[in-house]
């Protein structure tokens, strides 16, 4: 047993080597190993206790990454749920990144862009889908229609 648990436990520091990861993604990638529902508990408890593992550093660094690169908070959620992370952590992390937050800039800085990279002039389908992309992205409908209303 001893001998399964270490073997779990490197592969697990093997896939945290490359990025941070929630216990749900290192219980499902010890499961697809074929390892038992025991080893994997253990392991997930000792990578906890040596603070390799931890849902809310994950939370957070997935919440910056991913406001880096422009994504609404409705989409950041759903991300969040299906890796997951328990709802409490999620709002805790938002409310944490909200100040900073400002949708309204993020959606006219992607309008911008997008427009620019069109060679026509925006027309009904452009703004439909612009506003398809935006809803895509995680922006609330209200925020997105303002803008598209803008254009």
């Amino acid at each position: 047993m001893d001998n399964e648990l270490q073997k779990a436990k490197n592969y697990a520091f093997l896939l945290l080597k490359y990025r941070l990861r929630s216990s749900k993604e290192i219980r499902e990638r010890l499961k697809q190993k074929k390892f038992s529902a025991q080893i994997i508990e253990f392991a997930v408890k000792d990578l906890h206790k040596s603070r390799l593992l931890d849902d809310e550093a994950f939370a957070r660094a997935w919440i910056d990454y991913r406001l880096r690169n422009k994504t609404g908070i409705k989409k950041l959620r759903i991300e969040l749920a299906v890796k997951g992370i328990p709802e409490g952590i999620v709002e805790k992390q938002l409310n944490a990144v909200k100040d900073d937050y400002n949708e309204e800039k993020i959606i006219k800085e992607i309008i911008k862009l997008k427009i620019r990279k069109l060679n026509s002039p925006v027309d009904l389908t452009a703004k439909r889908r612009l506003y398809s992309f935006l809803l895509r992205r995680g922006f609330s409908p209200d925020a997105v229609s303002e803008n598209i209303k803008q254009l």
